[in-house]
């Protein structure tokens, strides 16, 4: 049989569950996830290979209205995912009701001139009997090409998903080995890990306040060695990262090294800092450098001009 391979670009709402599907399928940590909204800031694509397909998932951020130079940055990466890709998959929460939110979402879709698949996600919390009146419901709202009730959490009806986006990619070679499992570079996964943590061990206005920068990634025989800053925007808030006696920051950096460790099976030297950068979300040249496709064509730059002056 023919090779299929393709893009599918994977949005939604905030917290409907767009990381944990990508995370489920590619059966590998690609996006981190909390229960916190607006978590994934860039767009992270997850390599699913199958026996004579690859599928390329593209994790995005979760679609609202920006208010901050961060969030429009944000929806500047949601659309840019939709770019040049086979289809739109739509995940949305199926435990809540339709509302202002969904209603916003359909009219942001109706830019997409490919098919679009809704996946109606968290089945798992819903009594089933209402599944088929909703199932309805969005039918009426909005031409999807397919329509699948999932649990990203349990993996129930993913199986019935990818055969359905299967059969609607093209013939193509793969695009990316089949041992890849993502596209990010290790230095941007950890940074991401080092925010995940530092999000499941804040509460409150912090976690979106916190942005990681990695300062120095650096790989020996048997031994990587990362520096990273955490910032946030008030003293207040680098108070309450750091908690009493530091003990707050000791665990944020311990889960950290520990799934580094097991992600990139190597020992890890982790240092961690913590800066207050006053409305960092306003600060557009902070902003860009937290995009790591940015951060790897500054690298190149200075890596083509280092050789220039040689």
């Amino acid at each position: 049989m023919p090779f299929k391979s393709g893009f599918i670009a994977i949005v939604g709402r905030p917290n409907a569950g767009k990381s944990t599907l990508v995370n489920t399928l590619v059966g590998r940590k690609v996006s981190i996830v909390s229960s916190k909204p607006q978590t994934t800031r860039n767009r992270i694509q997850g390599i699913l290979n199958r026996e004579g397909a690859q599928i390329v998932l593209v994790d995005t951020p979760g679609i609202h209205s920006p208010h901050t130079v961060l969030s429009r940055q944000m929806m500047d990466e949601l659309q840019h995912a939709c770019e040049g890709i086979d289809l739109v998959s739509l995940i949305v929460d199926a435990s809540v009701g339709f509302g202002a939110g969904d209603r916003f979402s359909l009219e942001w879709l109706r830019r997409f001139r490919g098919p679009v698949f809704l996946l109606l996600n968290k089945i798992d919390r819903l009594h089933k009997p209402h599944l088929l009146p909703m199932i309805d419901q969005w039918h009426r709202a909005f031409d999807f090409a397919e329509i699948f009730p999932i649990s990203a959490l349990t993996g129930e009806g993913t199986l019935d998903l990818v055969n359905g986006w299967l059969g609607s990619l093209p013939e193509a070679p793969p695009t990316f080995p089949p041992d890849q499992f993502t596209d990010q570079p290790e230095r941007f996964l950890a940074a991401e890990l080092i925010r995940e943590k530092a999000i499941l061990a804040t509460r409150g206005e912090v976690p979106h306040a916190i942005a990681v920068m990695v300062e120095n990634f650096e790989e020996k025989k048997d031994l990587i060695r990362i520096r990273a800053t955490i910032y946030v925007e008030r003293e207040g808030q680098k108070g309450i990262l750091i908690g009493k006696g530091g003990e707050t920051m000791k665990k944020i950096g311990s889960q950290a090294r520990k799934e580094l460790e097991s992600i990139l099976g190597a020992r890890i030297f982790l240092e961690l800092y913590v800066k207050v950068s006053p409305e960092w979300r306003q600060n557009a040249a902070l902003v860009r450098q937290l995009d790591w496709r940015r951060q790897l064509e500054q690298l190149s730059d200075f890596q083509a001009a280092r050789r220039a002056d040689s």
